[in-house]
């Protein structure tokens, strides 16, 4: 797998990240392993589109792009990966840098001809210099980071993380790209999600595919001040309460849950306990995080149930686009709900 290139996606929305997205970039660019060419999908915004291709323009690794499709962070890596040339994908949050060696152990876990994607460890870089005493490390999931209760090593994972993940260009043949109407669009509600349900749709379509976490495939993911907020908190349990209704309802329950479950009966009254413990020996936080734990079930809990609901009175269209094949060959994204599955969500 040595000689496969591997294409980067970095999906862009703001202007506020603009030094972040040139830090995203230089890191991909200093990598031990260099990238076939590193792709920026600007969604929707004009101003932050015309400066980044200024910005890039005297550069032959870097590729400067508009989402060709729907509003938001699903619609914008199928455009990445309709007009990438690597025989590999990777994405990189455009709030993240990636260490040296990120992209080589990505590519060794492709030398498995069964292996469809590889994913990486995102440690968290809190805008306040430390972690939240009250903050659980098994919510890490709620800023986007790897969290407590994941396995280490490189070892088979139901799906990869979408922040810090790679994917065989044949994976999108087989299933599609991206559902749009499950993820993140820009600053609204933080949906998710969308990254679960193609890899189990992966994993349908191919039944043979290896789905794989290296933990050596290191980024580092920046947490702003807003996101260290229990507010924070409480919006984005919720919220992937509701995206898992989504997923449940695409790919069925059994599957879209399936990792949830262990990580609600097993990961979580663990991390309840040790809160608990903490705080009779008088450590800082710990009846803050065994609280934290407990309310974030229940808003996650109370999202699903809401997602659910909305989902079975037929809420909101989501699509599978085709990024493969034809689309690939033209270098564009096929917006709206242009050769896919179709199904009902919130």
């Amino acid at each position: 797998m040595s000689d496969t290139g591997i294409s980067v996606v970095i999906c862009a929305y703001t202007e506020d990240r603009w030094e972040d997205v040139l830090a995203a970039v230089a890191s991909v660019r200093a990598q031990s392993r260099p990238a076939l060419e590193t792709l920026l999908v600007v969604d929707h915004h004009q101003g932050l589109l015309d400066r980044l291709g200024k910005e890039y323009q005297e550069t032959d690794d870097v590729r400067v792009l508009a989402n060709a499709g729907p509003r938001g962070l699903s619609a914008g890596r199928n455009t990445g990966i309709a007009a990438s040339r690597g025989e590999i994908v990777a994405f990189l949050d455009d709030d993240a840098v990636a260490e040296r060696d990120w992209l080589r152990h990505f590519a060794e876990g492709y030398a498995d001809p069964r292996v469809m994607a590889v994913g990486g460890r995102t440690e968290p870089l809190w805008a306040s210099g430390r972690r939240p005493s009250w903050f659980p490390e098994e919510f890490d999931w709620v800023v986007g980071c790897t969290y407590r209760g994941l396995p280490r090593g490189r070892v088979r994972v139901r799906n990869v993380l979408g922040g810090n993940a790679s994917f065989r260009r044949s994976a999108f043949d087989a299933a599609g790209g991206f559902a749009t109407g499950i993820g993140r669009d820009g600053d609204k509600r933080p949906l998710g999600g969308e990254e679960t349900e193609l890899c189990i749709r992966l994993s349908r379509a191919r039944p043979d595919a290896v789905l794989l976490i290296d933990d050596r495939a290191v980024i580092h993911h920046r947490v702003p001040p807003v996101r260290e907020r229990f507010r924070y908190f409480r919006t984005r349990t919720y919220a992937e309460g509701l995206s898992k209704a989504l997923v449940a309802r695409s790919v069925g329950a059994g599957k879209g849950l399936e990792s949830e479950r262990r990580y609600t009966t097993r990961v979580l009254p663990a991390g309840v306990v040790r809160g608990l413990r903490d705080a009779l020996l008088a450590r800082p936080g710990g009846a803050g995080r065994a609280g934290a734990i407990v309310a974030g079930v229940l808003t996650a809990a109370g999202g699903y149930v809401v997602g659910s609901v909305r989902a079975r009175r037929g809420g909101v269209t989501f699509s599978v686009a085709d990024v493969g094949g034809e689309a690939r060959r033209a270098g564009e994204y096929p917006g709206g709900e242009q050769g896919g599955a179709r199904g009902r969500g919130d």
